[in-house]
């Protein structure tokens, strides 16, 4: 490492100005019923559970699932790491490419999920809603009902707000 001057560090060590290399990226959803909450997305989603490690309370200290082909992972709220509906909901939006919309949003209403928007054809070429399940987690899911180029979506974006 170097100091703000360019300098190398005290261990002598010279510093790369290469970004860092990232191996893996996943979310991992803190909730408020961990053991529920993998049942859910396993129900609704197909999420399959590839680890889980509890605490000595049997509380989900951290479970890895995949769903398509994305990881997520899965922990019980605690002090520090609150869950989304002890702060009024969360930011952040999971996107889901389905071959359905429909039926995968239906499926999450039947496992406890609600609507935030419905699901509909939209501007951009997507058939898709956005629902927030049981935990406080959003997902918006999208099915490609017509094939656009970047411009045809940023046209009719524009056209749409103007």
């Amino acid at each position: 490492m170097t100091n703000a001057h360019g300098e190398p560090d005290a261990t002598g060590q010279p510093h790369t100005t290469d970004p860092p290399t990232v191996t893996r990226l996943y979310p991992r959803l803190v909730v408020s019923d961990g053991a529920r909450a993998i049942d859910f997305y396993r129900d609704t989603l197909g999420a399959e559970e590839s680890e889980r490690y509890t605490g000595p309370d049997g509380t989900i200290v951290h479970a890895m699932l995949r769903i398509g082909g994305a990881a997520i992972a899965v922990k019980d709220a605690d002090t520090g790491d609150p869950a989304p509906t002890s702060l009024g909901g969360s930011p952040v939006i999971m996107a889901l490419d389905v071959p359905d919309a429909d039926a995968v949003a239906e499926a999450m209403l039947r496992g406890g999920a609600t609507v935030v928007y419905p699901v509909a054809d939209q501007h951009y070429g997507q058939r898709g809603g956005r629902l927030a399940d049981p935990f406080g987690h959003l997902w918006m899911i999208s099915q490609t009902i017509e094939d656009l180029t970047p411009e045809q979506i940023q046209q009719r974006t524009t056209d749409l707000f103007s």
